[in-house]
């Protein structure tokens, strides 16, 4: 199997060979063969360094539609990896030498007639096609030749490594079947009517034990005093002015919007000929069909055929005939781009026309919060000046620039301005030396921030919190009697002596559950639990603020020898065997760096990084 995955791997790696070295000449760091470090005895090459920064820096972009700068780039450490993969190449480059193994020309020429890019319109190798490709990437024949022999024998190296690795059956058959496991089991709550007895009142002695035994519920946590302004949008909105001219000149540029023509809602079968249209319209006009059975007699569907509603205009020769009709129908043959075809309207949407006076309104407040975003950032460069002369944040609020409050904030708060991340962040991380800063929110705010001062968290005084210590008190009593009384009726549902149903428990019996399943009105974990379970064993589980008794009643064991789990077991050893290859690969490179030695040359990793912007 590893030899498929290996020659497999072959393709890609002569792929990127003639891929990776297009640009090859446009970026040179010397001729002879300048490098920026070795491996044992082997330079790693400089302009190999930069192919491989480059692609890796275009996949960036094309995934993400970002484009990285070089400072970006190092800032998450993509260039560190593409460094350590050019090394971990010259590793194999190396012993390659040592072992002086080496591709023959025969072999090699079989490689370079089999590429895709060097074979012409009748799909063999073209001597021209190959200079064409090698010239554009800046390279002799030599080079690239030269090029591809390394990579081949470095692929036949790797193969060597991993060859023989493969994924034992009975591996894949447990994996298997703990997977697909399912499990009958019952299930029932025990609620405050399955107690013999009523919960105690709990004396003033136990709620002060509670209270001192369990002092985070009755905790304050860590609160940061903060002072901020916070400008927003609509506090400066009665400062824009209406301007009618500008809210005209809106208007016009969005006609489309407020004068909408009348539409129609269309459908339109094409047809070969005209004599073939003609022929359908004259069944449909006799009765002996109708539009959808001569859509579904074509082999379509009505959304093949579906238009839309669409203008006049949009219909070309065939919206006159289909606007003249005043009510659903079909017209036709009429030719359109696509040939003969019969168009059915389906209903007549109205034109709607909204004056500027209607739309005035409407206009205003949509330029109004524009302007007004506009606003607040022109005065938070204002603000962000003030404060960098010394200008506090209560000076702001008094001369009417920026309103100020106060919060007590503490993490986990997300109401008010604490709704925004920027905020929270900037709250966690100020200390009180810190000037205030301007930062822009994303509805276009603008907020400003002092700490004041952390109060250390507070366990809130006993008298205080009375209340909420008897209600935690009662809810951990009611569950630790819930389940002694479970624990207590375990032994007689595992003899059979009684049943979940004979002392007043409602049985829930679940069928074929997997272990992924989640039961609603049950505690999150009783899945999982009833999957550590013997057959016939029962167990009391607790979350969610609930107590259940489970009863394990059956096991069922995958089908190992379905069609689907042997694709699947198939699939699975695959991705497995080319992991386990790919880690050999790694740990293989890595020795052979160790053993080697590498030394790395920082100014000319620097001199290529330069050539990045």
């Amino acid at each position: 199997m590893f030899s498929n995955i290996s020659r497999f791997f072959v393709w890609i790696i002569m792929a990127l060979v003639v891929v990776g070295l297009v640009g090859f000449g446009s970026v040179n760091f010397g001729g002879s063969g300048q490098s920026i470090g070795k491996v044992g005895d082997t330079e790693i090459d400089a302009s190999a360094y930069f192919r491989e920064l480059n692609a890796e820096l275009n996949a960036w972009q094309a995934t993400t539609g970002e484009n990285l700068t070089m400072a970006e780039a190092q800032a998450i450490g993509l260039d560190q990896r593409v460094l350590s993969r050019v090394i971990s190449i010259t590793a194999l480059e190396d012993e390659i030498d040592r072992m002086k193994l080496s591709v023959g020309d025969q072999n090699l020429a079989n490689r370079v007639t089999e590429i895709q890019a060097f074979q012409g319109v009748d799909g063999q190798f073209d001597r021209d096609t190959y200079d064409f490709v090698l010239q554009q990437s800046g390279l002799t024949a030599q080079e690239f030749e030269e090029s591809l022999r390394a990579e081949v024998a470095r692929t036949i190296l790797a193969d060597a490594v991993t060859s023989g690795v493969d994924v034992p059956d009975t591996y894949t058959a447990t994996l298997y079947a703990w997977a697909r496991e399912t499990r009958d089991f019952t299930w029932a709550p025990v609620t405050r009517s399955a107690l013999e007895e009523p919960l105690p009142e709990p004396t003033e002695a136990d709620l002060q034990a509670f209270y001192d035994e369990n002092p985070d519920p009755f905790t304050v946590p860590e609160t940061r005093q903060i002072t901020y302004g916070w400008l927003k949008p609509e506090d400066v909105m009665d400062e824009v002015p209406m301007d009618d001219g500008q809210l005209r000149d809106l208007y016009e540029s969005r006609i489309d919007e407020f004068q909408v023509p009348e539409r129609r809602l269309v459908e339109r079968l094409v047809f070969g000929t005209e004599d073939d249209a003609q022929a359908a319209a004259d069944r449909i006009e006799s009765g002996e069909t109708t539009f959808d059975q001569e859509v579904e007699a074509r082999g379509l569907t009505l959304s093949d055929v579906d238009l839309g509603d669409v203008r006049q205009r949009a219909l070309g020769q065939a919206g006159e005939p289909v606007f003249a009709l005043e009510e659903p129908g079909v017209v036709g043959p009429v030719m359109t781009d696509l040939g003969p075809a019969l168009l059915r309207m389906n209903a007549i949407l109205s034109a709607q026309e909204t004056s500027f006076e209607d739309a005035r309104d409407q206009l205003f407040e949509e330029y109004a919060a524009d302007a007004a975003r506009r606003l607040v950032r022109t005065r938070a460069s204002e603000i962000d000046e003030m404060l960098a002369g010394g200008a506090t944040l209560e000076e702001l609020d008094s001369e009417g620039l920026m309103p100020l409050d106060t919060i007590g904030w503490t993490e986990g708060m997300d109401d008010g301005i604490a709704a925004y991340a920027p905020f929270r962040e900037a709250a966690a991380e100020a200390s009180v030396n810190d000037f205030p800063q301007v930062t822009e929110l994303e509805d276009g705010s603008v907020f400003a921030l002092r700490l004041d001062e952390i109060t250390e968290p507070t366990l809130r005084p006993f008298d205080e919190v009375r209340d909420e210590v008897q209600a935690l008190w009662e809810q951990n009593a009611l569950a630790d009697a819930l389940v002694a009384r479970a624990e207590a009726l375990l032994p007689e549902f595992e003899s059979g002596a009684e049943a979940p149903s004979t002392v007043g428990l409602t049985e829930v019996l679940e069928e074929d559950v997997p272990r992924t399943a989640f039961i609603q009105g049950a505690p999150e974990n009783m899945v999982e639990q009833a999957f550590t379970m013997a057959e016939g064993s029962w167990q009391v589980v607790r979350g969610n603020g609930q107590v259940v008794v489970v009863g394990l009643t059956d096991i069922q064991s995958p089908d190992q020898d379905s069609d689907e789990a042997q694709q699947i077991k198939s699939a699975f050893s695959q991705r497995m065997s080319q992991t386990l290859g790919l880690d050999l690969q790694d740990a293989f490179s890595s020795a052979l760096e160790d053993q080697a030695g590498v030394s790395l040359d920082q100014a000319m990793i620097n001199a290529v990084h330069a050539n990045f912007p």
